[in-house]
């Protein structure tokens, strides 16, 4: 069995036997790595690609538009290179490297689905939107209620102590609303709303009777410093990683906690094959890995293993994994293994132009918008579809990228552009997708990677229940903003291809009974209980609020019941 010596964390690593490995270091393997650490459990954390230190390796974090070639924008040359890539905002210019390559890392569509990926160091916590919401019980009972899929085997109450523990130490700044379906939280200080944006909550907010409301977003950018962290400097440029440590990422947060604990090693470019398993003990022993940049083949030994390598990477390691036992892989017996795949449809919304504010000023590049919290099929507000959606956007006034096309040319072009423009006022829909088994990842053993793996083929799409939703979320956008005093409001409905949302849920997700589901209520496999899954993969319903800090809770819940299992000898 060949041991790593790869320089790691600047030393030798020669051991392969440790308590737990980590699968993945983005939002859920960081939060991982924490617990488990501080826990006093000794930790290897394994990432596919790259590292990225904090702060040193923000190399664009400083730069304004004009520092690049090409003011950031998406080149031909980059076109040609990422054709995933280039049908939305992450092709461009100022963060490239942090998103995978579509020619490295390509994959089978039978249906259109739009991967964005990133495999290095942190995974996509840097480059995150940040949006913050707790789930209800109006979610969590959703499936039951409805009769789709399975029944979620957790209420609100059982994950309300983890989401306020994880709050506290992400840092999330927001308002406390009272709002039934978006429950409050551990806030920090709520960052303000534009004047326009306060003048059209109050405006939605008296025209719908207090049944419709727009409040400031949810964000996990600190609005007080935290220890290692400075509060948001209203740069408004997360994306490119950010040296005050002002948004919660792993490098930020919770990197630095689980190296403080003495527990942890990081293993960049590693790429997981498959989770090793004992059929006679019914357990798994540890992970085979593919180095990234020299192809040689490691195996690492552990108690327990957290899977948390994204939704549908961490199918494809459970494909992979334990085939002379089951057939579809870890975790196939129930039937559920890479089906049910959610994300969110967007693309729908509306804006428009607001007048009586021409003396009004922002000062700062705030790092967040609006929300208006789902109301649909809640309240007695009834639709002829299930579940519903929210709306994220913002009010600001116009800067110099906008068109002036009364004056094309010269100074006078220049001198009309030092001055902000109108104010706008606009807003896009975040919509549920229902958990459809027909939506599923397979594993393509016709085609391979950079370096020779099978990829995974998608056959995902939204369906029926869906598109009607889609027609509201059009419809309801523009009477918001019309009922609210904004002029020449105007509708879009573009791309609502899945995968855009980037919130890739299911695959593995949890139940009551192993004959339906790939998990338990503590996001252990029922076919390895020293397996915990704590990314998107678990998530037996998509909601239509942004997942990540019910990854968080859900992570941290996990630690301290594996743990506890673990000192019990129960795993």
């Amino acid at each position: 069995m060949p041991q790593d010596s790869t320089n790691v964390n600047n030393k030798a690593v020669t051991q392969n036997t440790y308590d737990a490995i980590v699968i993945g270091s983005g939002i859920s393997g960081g939060w991982a790595a924490k617990e488990l650490t501080e826990k006093g459990l000794k930790v290897l954390m394994l990432e596919r690609g790259r590292d990225i230190e904090h702060v040193k390796d923000y190399v664009n974090a400083t730069k304004e538009t004009w520092d690049y070639p090409h003011r950031g924008r998406r080149t031909q040359e980059m076109i040609k290179e990422y054709p995933v890539l280039k049908r939305d905002y992450p092709l461009n210019e100022t963060n490239l490297d942090y998103w995978a390559s579509d020619k490295d890392s390509p994959y089978t569509e039978v249906k259109r689905f739009d991967w964005f990926r990133g495999y290095h160091m942190g995974g996509r916590s840097l480059m995150w939107g940040r949006q913050s919401y707790r789930w209800s019980d109006f979610d969590f009972e959703a499936n039951l209620k409805d009769h789709v899929a399975i029944d979620w085997p957790v209420r609100y109450k059982d994950i309300a102590p983890w989401y306020d523990y994880v709050e506290k130490f992400a840092g999330i700044s927001g308002s406390r609303d009272g709002l039934a379906q978006l429950p409050d939280g551990q806030f920090m200080p709520a960052m303000d709303m534009t004047i326009v944006e306060k003048d059209v909550a109050a405006r939605i907010k008296d025209h719908y009777k207090g049944k419709r409301s727009m409040i400031i977003g949810r964000t996990a950018n600190i609005t007080e410093p935290l220890p290692g962290r400075t509060n948001c400097q209203y740069r408004n440029k997360c994306w490119l990683g950010c040296p005050f440590g002002s948004y919660f990422s792993t490098q930020s947060s919770t990197l630095p906690a689980a190296k403080k604990t003495g527990n942890l090693t990081v293993r960049p470019w590693s790429i997981v094959t498959k989770i090793l398993y004992d059929k006679d003990k019914k357990k798994a022993t540890g992970v085979e890995v593919l180095d990234g940049e020299n192809n040689k083949t490691y195996t690492y030994n552990s108690k327990i293993i957290f899977l948390n390598a994204s939704t549908l990477n961490s199918a494809w390691v459970l494909m992979n994994s334990a085939t002379d036992v089951w057939q579809g892989g870890l975790g196939s017996s129930s039937g559920e293994l890479g089906h049910n795949i959610m994300d969110h449809h967007l693309g729908v919304g509306a804006g428009g132009r607001v007048e009586g504010f021409e003396d009004k000023y922002t000062f700062g590049r705030r790092a967040n918008g609006i929300y208006i919290p789902r109301y649909q099929n809640l309240f007695g507000d009834k639709r002829d579809y299930l579940r519903g959606y929210g709306y994220q956007g913002g009010g600001s006034r116009e800067g110099y990228n906008r068109s002036a096309e009364e004056i094309s040319l010269g100074i006078g072009l220049k001198e009309a552009l030092s001055e902000p423009g109108s104010w706008t006022m606009n807003i896009g829909g975040f919509g549920e997708t229902l958990p459809y088994h027909e939506n599923f990842v397979t594993l393509d053993k016709t085609k391979k990677d950079k370096w020779g793996l099978n990829i995974l083929s998608m056959d995902i799409e939204y369906k029926e229940n869906e598109k009607k939703m889609r027609k509201d979320m059009l419809a309801d956008a523009i009477e918001m903003l019309e009922a609210s005093g904004v002029k020449d409001v105007k509708g879009r409905d573009g791309d609502g291809t899945l995968g855009r949302g980037i919130h890739e849920m299911g695959s593995a997700r949890m139940g009551r009974d192993a004959k339906t589901s790939v998990l338990n209520s503590f996001n252990q496999m029922w076919d390895a209980p020293n397996v915990f899954v704590t990314d998107g993969s678990f998530m037996t319903s998509a909601a239509c609020v942004n997942p990540s800090l019910t990854y968080m809770a859900f992570t941290a819940r996990a630690v301290d019941f594996a743990v506890s299992e673990l000192k019990k000898g129960n795993i």
